[in-house]
C-alpha cells in the first residue's frame, strides 16, 4: 500500500499516475476523488453527505462518514486479497484521518506519503482546473499534514511529478 496525503491540487493524482509507470508490478490507483464521485446525487451538498463552503471549506456528515468506512475497509480488502493499491487522499482530519486507514489497513504494509505543495502554487492549478472550489488548495495545504508521520514527504512545488514518484519508488526497494 501507498497513501499518498496532500491537499487539494498538491499533485497527488499525478504522482499516483507517475507511480504507475515507474513501478515495476501493477498498482491499482484509487483517490477520494473516486469516492466523492460514487456518492449519490442527494448526498452531495448535503448535512448527511459532503458539502463545499463557498471558501472551500469541505463538511462530511454521518452518512459519508459511514460509506468512507466502508470504502477504506473494501480498499484494504483489495490489499490483503493481493493487489498493489495507492491511495490519493486528503486528510482534513490531520492525525485522525491517518488513523482511520490505520485502522482499515490492520497489519498491512503501508508507505505514508506526504505530498506537499505551498499554498499559493495549488491555488494557481486549483484555478487552471477549473473543477474545484476555489479556495479549497489553499485552505488544504498545510491543515491536512498536522499531526501525520510520514516515511516520506515530496514537494511538488518546484518538483515534476515524476521526479516524485522516483523519490517514492525507491523507498519501496
Amino acid at each position: 500500500m501507498i497513501v499518498l496525503n496532500g491537499g487539494s491540487s498538491s499533485g497527488k493524482g499525478s504522482i499516483a499516475r507517475c507511480l504507475q509507470a515507474v513501478l515495476p508490478e501493477p498498482w491499482l490507483a484509487f483517490s477520494v476523488d473516486d469516492f466523492v464521485d460514487a456518492l449519490p446525487a442527494a448526498m452531495q451538498a448535503s448535512d448527511d453527505g459532503i458539502d463545499f463552503g463557498p471558501n472551500g471549506e469541505v463538511n462530511v456528515g454521518p452518512a459519508f462518514k459511514q460509506l468512507d468506512a466502508a470504502w477504506s475497509a473494501g480498499i484494504a480488502a483489495m490489499a490483503r486479497a493481493g493487489a498493489n493499491v495507492i491511495i490519493d487522499d486528503v486528510f482534513l482530519g490531520g492525525a485522525g484521518s491517518q488513523q482511520r486507514w490505520i485502522d482499515a489497513f490492520g497489519n498491512l504494509d503501508v508507505l505514508w506519503v506526504g505530498v506537499r505543495c505551498a499554498a499559493d502554487v495549488a491555488a494557481e492549478r486549483e484555478a487552471a482546473r477549473g473543477d474545484r472550489t476555489v479556495g479549497m488548495a489553499a485552505l488544504q495545504a498545510d491543515i491536512v499534514h498536522e499531526g501525520v508521520r510520514y516515511d516520506v514527504e515530496v514537494d511538488t512545488t518546484h518538483a515534476e511529478s515524476i521526479d516524485c514518484a522516483h523519490t517514492i519508488a525507491g523507498k519501496l526497494a
